[in-house]
């Protein structure tokens, strides 16, 4: 596989991990096509467990998702930005912290939002938790997955 291919798998991925904020764009599907376009393309038995590997994540977040109790209460305003930010603030703590940062960062990035646009400790912490209750909690279910995705295929490009 050509460094061109790869980087282009490389961006279909990345459009994946954004998608995860915005609601009812399959951003699992878009990292698992970018697994399946590099395992084909490869076609070495490694590649081919990535793409075993990564089927079994996504299918296991979208399991999670599905058993998740539904938000109690409306969130007043739960903007696209904000997911997207939190979702990048996962991002980096993901490959800060591995693997266990995307939670932390994700509700990291969601707080520090708050606490811009409400001003308070108290409100923008009561606010960040009602935005997890209702939408906040798929999204990092999904966001979680991805970058898991991402990451054993950045690891096994990397290392093997």
């Amino acid at each position: 596989m050509g460094t061109w291919q790869t980087a282009l798998v490389g961006v279909v991925m990345l459009c994946g991990l954004l998608a995860t904020a915005l609601p009812h764009v399959p951003s699992t599907l878009a990292v698992w096509a970018g697994v399946f376009w590099w395992s084909s393309a490869d076609g070495t038995t490694r590649a081919w467990w990535v793409l075993v590997a990564a089927t079994a994540l996504l299918l296991i977040s979208q399991v999670v998702r599905w058993l998740l109790p539904s938000g109690s209460g409306q969130v007043a305003e739960v903007r696209t930005r904000q997911l997207l930010f939190a979702s990048g603030t996962g991002t980096v703590g993901f490959f800060l912290l591995p693997v266990v940062g995307a939670v932390p960062g994700f509700v990291a990035g969601l707080y520090g939002w708050e606490r811009l646009r409400l001003g308070g400790h108290g409100s923008a912490w009561a606010s960040t938790r009602d935005i997890l209750r209702t939408t906040g909690r798929y999204t990092l279910v999904e966001l979680c997955a991805c970058l898991l995705v991402v990451g054993l295929w950045l690891a096994v490009l990397l290392l093997g």
